[in-house]
Formats: C-alpha cells, sequence, structure tokens
C-alpha cells in the first residue's frame, strides 16, 4: 500500500544516529552518495552494503520500514537491470532467443541495480527515517548560510524542501484514499494495457493536483497568519550545534571514504 512507504516519514527512535546533529547526517549522506556513484568493483559496493546495514542497525530503525522506501522505485530498479543485462556486450553467458545475457552486462546490471537501491537507502535513513523535516531544514540552511554573501536565498531553498518532505508521506496517504475510492466506483487499475492503465490514473491525479493545490492554499494562509516574513531576524528556539560524537562520526566517516577510495584505486 502506498501509506506504507517509508519516503518522508520520521521514524522516532532513541539511536545514535537520532541524536547527531542534522548537518552530521546530511554530509554523511553526502559522502555516501559520492562513494556510491565512485564505486565499480562488486566486492566495493558488497562493502557498502555492510557499512549500510550498519548504519540501519545503530539507526534502531526496523529493516522492513528502511526496504520499504524502495518500493516507489520498483520498477526504476527492474527497467536499469533490464536494459544493462541485455544491452553490455562481453562474453555470452545464455541466449535467451534473439537476446544474449553477457558476463560484463550482468555484472554492469548487478552494479546499477546495487548503486540505486543503496543510494535510497542511505539517503531515506539519513534524511527522513531518523531526521524530522525541520531539523533537515534547520541543517540546510545553516550548511547554506555562506551562500547568502552572494544572494543565494539559503532560507527559502531549506524551508521549501522541509515543506516537500513534509508532504510526501500525505500525499501518498491522500493518493492511497483516492484510489480506494475510485476502486469503489468500479475503476480498475490492474488490468488492460498500458494506455489503458494510463487513462485509468487520470481519475486519480485530477483530484489529487486539486487536493495538493488546496493544501498548498492553506499552508499559505496559515503561514500569512502567523506574519511570516522570510529569514530575516528570525530566531531558533533550538540551537544546532557539534558534540563530541558528531566529531568521531564523522571522523569514522572520513576513515572508510579513504579506505574505499584507496581499495578503488587498487583494484583499478
Amino acid at each position: 500500500m502506498l501509506g506504507n512507504i517509508s519516503l518522508g516519514r520520521f521514524y522516532p527512535a532513541d539511536s545514535l544516529l537520532h541524536r547527531l546533529d542534522p548537518r552530521s547526517k546530511i554530509l554523511s549522506a553526502i559522502v555516501m552518495m559520492v562513494l556510491i556513484f565512485m564505486s565499480q568493483s562488486l566486492w566495493i559496493m558488497l562493502i557498502l552494503a555492510l557499512i549500510t546495514f550498519l548504519f540501519i542497525g545503530l539507526s534502531k530503525v526496523p529493516l522492513k520500514t528502511v526496504l520499504s522506501g524502495l518500493k516507489p522505485m520498483i520498477f526504476i530498479l527492474v527497467f536499469a537491470f533490464t536494459i544493462n543485462v541485455f544491452t553490455v556486450d562481453g562474453d555470452p553467458l545464455l541466449k535467451l532467443g534473439p537476446l544474449t545475457i553477457s558476463d560484463q552486462g550482468l555484472l554492469t546490471a548487478l552494479r546499477m541495480a546495487s548503486r540505486l537501491a543503496l543510494l535510497i537507502m542511505n539517503t531515506t535513513l539519513f534524511l527522513t527515517l531518523t531526521t524530522t523535516p525541520i531539523h533537515v531544514a534547520d541543517a540546510m540552511e545553516s550548511l547554506l548560510n555562506p551562500l547568502r554573501r552572494i544572494g543565494f536565498p539559503a532560507h527559502e531553498m531549506a524551508m521549501m524542501m522541509s515543506i516537500a518532505l513534509r508532504f510526501v508521506p500525505t500525499l501518498l496517504e491522500e493518493t492511497d484514499k483516492i484510489m480506494k475510492a475510485q476502486s469503489s466506483r468500479g475503476a480498475d487499475y490492474d488490468t488492460g494495457g498500458l494506455i489503458t492503465k494510463a487513462r485509468g490514473l487520470v481519475s486519480v491525479l485530477i483530484p489529487l493536483f486539486v487536493s495538493a493545490f488546496k493544501r498548498a492554499e492553506d499552508l499559505a494562509v496559515a503561514m500569512e497568519a502567523r506574519c511570516y516574513r522570510g529569514g530575516e531576524g528570525r530566531t531558533r528556539l533550538n540551537v544546532m550545534a557539534y558534540k563530541r560524537r558528531d566529531i568521531w562520526f564523522g571522523a569514522a566517516m572520513a576513515v572508510t571514504a579513504a579506505v574505499i577510495l584507496a581499495a578503488r584505486y587498487v583494484t583499478g
């Protein structure tokens, strides 16, 4: 069900990752993204997968909850795997009629699918499951503050990201309710061809867009009623500050990145 997707949902727990400074988690997520994109060897991808599961254990978030973040991307994962496994040249391993599966195609497909899965899992774990949208916005604004000297709207950008993260689960729940309501009226989203299914989704998209604009209007009115005028002169109830655990966690991430980059250089 759409309502079970973990994207944008905060999972409350008392763990090391929950207690870390949000800026440390954003920087750690960026480091993991870079390492995942730079890794070419399946051995290094396996190491990154073990590190990811170590983070999941440290976060005390159930594995099922983390894996549910992959549900919206299953089609893309399967599509990327299929395209790579049949289009990359190499020594033939298996022939399926006019299609050929090569050793390099299989390795490339596994690497691409693993890369996308690890990227989604790490991003979901650091930025949504263990960090509230408010803390993500505050951390993004703090990290982007140096760019304000050149006119970059750091506060407005952080506010937009916070609102987007906050309303992802709300819109998913709204989509689920609309689909159930339309199904009770006889709509069928499981049978028929691609064009038939696309036409059926129109009955979901139109009320979903109407609901989204209504929520956006209500939010704008509420912010204006509370005299919101941007980030100028605003103060914070909780001031972020790096602690010793953030320093140790950052050092561990730096050592991990150095080891993986060295392994990548050694393996060519």
